[in-house]
């Protein structure tokens, strides 16, 4: 079967009783829709003659729906005056996200109270779980400390930290004194985090002075102080406790408690960290000693909460100002409605705090008093079922993760999947990149048992959110996306702007309407803002991806429209070409990039990763080359094809074509800040 015809099978067919179980369900139910299409129509455009309909009804109605406690009441849903590059939401209106997410669900009276909110496990082993009553005190004592050392509304506060459950109680500390939270991803090296430090220009900065990876202490300290070195503002650095190497004196424990729930591991390291005691402050020190009690106060509406880094092809990174309404609003849908939120779930979504879908992990789930699971380390540590381990003894429900690591992970074989009890998951989800039909369906029924839908969402750290995603309720054929979400007015378009969406054409992927979390601008200012995402079109968020409807209303990506082929006048999207690749038994992954070419405009090159235990050989690279000649025609049959082991990709597993563009043509690859393993690149060069 070729990639056309397994993208046309519908192999997803949700039963009656799954359906009518869920909440997108009780939605429609209560509101008189009778099918999807109504459901989107209703909830992204306005309906003539419904008045329950549109994107500012939807946006309204939710407040009530999901229970968001706002402390003063908006005047109005939006003010769109400035247009919809500049829309307001919910002015006149006071919120935190603390509250909705911890403060209400810790109360006395709440039965969440002793609930668990998070449950970790380290790479070693060691679990704890943490209640909201637990979490509560802790966040007030970060939201202390920080008022103590002067940090209050509008200040930024960076968090360079390792994935343990201290990371959500400095988001929510930060929450609770209305500073920002600028979370910097883990594996960053010194440029990338000191970058972050400058731009957001923050005063306070959380590390740790390690964690695990695969087996061996990874060291944060050295790297956190030669960036605060380089971007200078750090005037407070708190170092968490994790591999026992803080300062002598400490007397404390991985969790602060005085308990050493990881000593066997711990005991395996013996370097100390460098220390700067003008500057420098123990977790134990600097939070364990405060007040477990403050009072949470509200903020307007379209107060900043978190500032989020994406990384552009050119220039700096790009600083995304996340709201406190906004935020809330976009993950507290997504969970509730696209990931079926139930008190009983156990959300685990592969991530770090550095990446968006961390913070939206944990204010999506916690704003229900929901559970959310934390892991430190490999997915492949100590062997390659780890994953699938930790989902049968936790009873996880909800899992996410790449298709980059579902790929990398099935590379290992089906065999580290027998023995482990996956029948507790009920969903599956997956971002950051096009799927292969082959990867797709191995994730659907190798770990889904060919039950849990698989709700693959895109969208961005520009939203909090996703622009597309799937409903539980729907059928689902392999790698799609579904459709809009709910509350998102979406669109495919030509280069002049008009829909092709229903004409089942390729187009761009666009927004014609805001939403609440939409970024308010860049931190760096509104001309880049509106440089990079409404230059292209008239009053259209040009999202950068290609997009297709099929002729069934299933919505599929192609790739980023800047990563796009343009070969002898026609263009295809590199997904299209690496998923033929990927198809091939002898492959595990492929990335495609285009070079110039003195006949074609453009010629396609590939890089490809094998299976284990195929050699590389030229009669598998002419295969390869044929069958992509095949499939796509003689002009996109690669220049070259070379074999490599690893792509340079960033923290959420997204593989960097231009990175790889560059260093096949031998040219400055720009900002590298994202990626996870820049000496990937390395290989690309010596493989020419």
């Amino acid at each position: 079967m070729d990639d056309a015809q397994a993208l046309d099978e519908i192999v997803h067919e949700p039963s009656r009783e799954f359906v009518e179980s869920t909440n997108v369900h009780a939605f429609m139910r209560e509101h008189g829709m009778d099918d999807h299409e109504e459901l989107i129509a209703r909830t992204t455009r306005e309906v003539p003659g419904e008045p329950d309909s549109g994107v500012d009804w939807f946006w309204d109605e939710m407040v009530d729906y999901l229970g968001v406690d706002f402390e003063t009441d908006y005047e109005a849903v939006r003010d769109d005056s400035d247009g919809p590059q500049f829309s307001r939401w919910y002015p006149g209106g006071e919120i935190n996200v603390a509250h909705n997410v911890l403060d209400r669900h810790a109360a006395v009276d709440s039965p969440n109270r002793n609930r668990v909110a998070l449950i970790w496990e380290g790479e070693p082993g060691d679990v704890r779980e943490i209640t909201y009553h637990e979490l509560y005190r802790q966040s007030n004592r970060v939201a202390n400390y920080l008022e103590s050392v002067g940090i209050g509304a509008g200040d930024t506060v960076a968090l360079y930290m390792p994935m343990v459950p201290e990371v959500t109680a400095i988001l929510y500390g930060c929450f609770k004194v209305g500073a920002i939270a600028v979370p910097i991803f883990s594996g960053f090296g010194t440029e990338a985090t000191a970058t972050r430090i400058a731009d957001s220009e923050a005063s306070v900065l959380f590390t740790g002075d390690g964690f695990y990876r695969r087996g061996s202490p990874i060291r944060l300290k050295a790297d956190a102080d030669a960036a605060i070195e380089a971007a200078g503002h750090v005037e407070h650095t708190v170092v968490y406790d994790r591999l026992g190497e803080t300062p002598a004196g400490s007397g404390e424990g991985a969790d602060g408690s005085g308990t050493d729930a990881g000593a066997e591991a711990r005991a395996r390291t013996d370097a100390e960290i460098p220390w700067n005691d003008r500057r420098d402050a123990t977790w134990a020190a600097a939070i364990e000693t405060r007040d477990p009690e403050h009072d949470t106060p509200a903020f307007p509406s379209e107060h900043e909460a978190m500032l989020l880094y994406s990384s552009g092809t050119t220039g700096t990174p790009k600083g995304i100002v996340q709201t406190h309404a906004g935020s809330l609003m976009q993950c507290a849908k997504e969970v509730y409605f696209g990931f079926d939120h139930k008190d009983h779930d156990r959300f685990f979504w592969v991530s770090d705090i550095g990446w968006m879908m961390g913070p939206w992990s944990l204010i999506g789930n916690h704003a229900f008093g929901g559970t959310v699971f934390m892991y430190e380390g490999a997915p492949d540590h100590p062997e390659p079922d780890r994953f699938w381990e930790m989902i049968d003894r936790h009873g996880i429900s909800t899992f996410g993760i790449s298709p980059t690591a579902i790929r990398a992970l099935r590379k290992h074989g089906d065999e580290w999947l027998e023995g482990h009890d996956l029948s507790s998951l009920r969903l599956l989800g997956s971002t950051g990149e096009p799927w292969d039909p082959e990867s797709w369906r191995w994730f659907y029924d190798r770990v889904g048992g060919g039950e849990a839908p698989i709700i693959n969402i895109s969208g961005g750290t520009e939203i909090c959110g996703c622009f597309l995603m799937p409903m539980p309720t729907r059928p689902l054929k392999p790698c799609t996306l579904g459709g809009p979400g709910l509350g998102m007015a979406i669109d495919i378009v030509d280069s002049e702007g008009n829909s092709v969406r229903e004409s089942n054409e390729r187009g761009y992927l666009v927004a014609r309407d805001s939403c609440p979390s939409m970024t308010k601008s860049l931190w760096s200012g509104d001309e880049r803002y509106l440089e990079e995402y409404w230059s292209t079109f008239e009053d259209l968020w040009d999202h950068g991806d290609f997009a297709q409807q099929d002729e069934d209303g299933f919505w599929f990506l192609h790739g980023r429209a800047d990563d796009a082929l343009n070969v002898a006048g026609r263009k295809v999207g590199p997904a299209e070409i690496e998923s033929v690749l990927i198809d091939h038994d002898a492959v595990n992954r492929a990335a495609v990039v285009g070079v110039p070419d003195e006949t074609t405009g453009t010629a396609v090159v590939a890089y490809v990763v094998l299976e284990d235990g195929v050699e590389a050989s030229d009669e598998i690279r002419e295969e390869l080359r044929e069958l992509v000649g095949r499939e796509h025609g003689k002009p996109f049959t690669p220049r070259e094809l070379a074999f490599v082991e690893e792509f340079p990709k960033t923290q959420s597993g997204k593989i960097v074509r231009r990175a790889i563009a560059a260093a096949h043509r031998g040219e400055d690859p720009g900002d590298l800040s994202s990626l996870e393993n820049p000496e990937a690149l390395e290989e690309i060069r010596d493989a020419r």
